[in-house]
């Protein structure tokens, strides 16, 4: 069991794979109270190395809050923020950094036991390869993000579209872990037989994926604090400051705008998933083990559909709105579990 050639899976490797998939939950879910506590811009610096360690003195205490204000959201939007304050937003940044250290830890060290202890099955090499090069980009990513907020006078937060990118890379590495994982479980499959079903299902999660897009803008717009009114937007059918000046604003900016097109996806998926929880139910190709995650998915939907109208006519209050995000975490494991298993008959 130790050659790559004797054995094309490995239960430990699947654990660790999923036990770092937990990590990048965990990832999400900090990173969603960084931003919606206003605490992503706290640290100026990208410091890779000598970043994971906290001021350790008043007078490090005394150089981040100098660097604070300086930029743009301290001098717009917390002008006058006592040290306390500032802390409290620090931490949330810095656990957020830190969480993303020991992701990159927790990845690269067994990956490197496994490679030299020939564990490794070996036609997961090159993914796992892959996904841990995209985690060494989502820390360069991260950084991106946030000096948008540092360096643009009209900003007091990051860039939607760069915290879209950010998150949306986040939920793909999520969605290729458990993906890999569950390859390392069970093995190569004897045999894929093509049908509609891998079809349907990767559609499908990929349409999960770009709502999960969509409420990145959605949140990186902070649309989520206006129209809170529900199935109407604002007492109308159709939001009257829908445009903005340009295409690109319309799309990535306009509150109005990316709050009616997250809508009207989650309508739309509900659907879908309703239409492939019964249909799996009907299918004779299906195992039993496809029709579960089906049913599961379906459900999920709609208790993901109903949270977002919960978190938008509630004012998007803290737990709430993370609820909602981990929620669309498991929404995208569900599914990505179900466009795996129609594949294996």
């Amino acid at each position: 069991m130790t050659s790559f050639l004797r054995s094309d899976r490995s239960r430990p490797v699947a654990l660790w794979l999923f036990a770092v998939a937990l990590l990048v939950l965990a990832m999400v879910v900090v990173g969603g109270a960084t931003r919606l506590t206003d605490s992503g811009l706290s640290i100026t610096e990208w410091k890779p190395v000598t970043g994971a360690l906290p001021p350790m003195s008043a007078g490090d205490w005394n150089e981040e809050f100098a660097r604070y204000r300086e930029i743009p959201q301290y001098q717009q939007l917390n002008k006058g923020m006592s040290l306390e304050a500032f802390k409290a937003i620090y931490w949330w940044e810095w656990g957020h950094r830190l969480l993303g250290r020991l992701v990159g830890a927790a990845f690269a060290i067994p990956f490197a036991y496994f490679l030299i202890r020939r564990q490794l099955p070996k036609r997961l090499i090159w993914r796992c390869a892959v996904l841990l090069a995209l985690g060494g980009l989502q820390g360069a990513i991260g950084w991106w993000m946030v000096s948008s907020g540092l360096s643009q006078s009209q900003l007091v937060s990051v860039a939607p579209e760069r915290l879209t990118v950010h998150l949306g890379l986040a939920f793909a590495l999520l969605a290729g872990l458990i993906w890999t994982a569950l390859d390392a479980w069970t093995g190569a499959p004897r045999q894929t037989v093509p049908s509609a079903w891998n079809r349907h299902a990767l559609g499908l999660a990929g349409l999960i994926f770009l709502q999960i897009l969509l409420g990145a803008l959605v949140a990186g717009t902070d649309a989520g604090f206006v129209y809170n009114d529900w199935p109407l937007m604002n007492g109308a059918l159709f939001p009257t400051d829908y445009a903005g000046a340009t295409l690109w604003a319309t799309v990535a900016h306009s509150q109005a705008a990316v709050q009616l097109h997250h809508r009207l996806l989650a309508y739309l998926l509900v659907i879908l998933a309703r239409v492939a929880a019964v249909a799996a139910q009907r299918s004779r190709f299906l195992p039993a083990g496809a029709k579960v995650l089906a049913l599961a998915l379906g459900g999920a939907v709609l208790v993901q559909a109903a949270l977002g109208i919960a978190t938008l006519m509630a004012g998007t209050p803290l737990w709430l709105a993370l609820l909602h995000q981990v929620t669309a975490a498991l929404l995208l494991a569900i599914a990505t579990a179900f466009a795996w298993r129609v594949r294996r008959p």
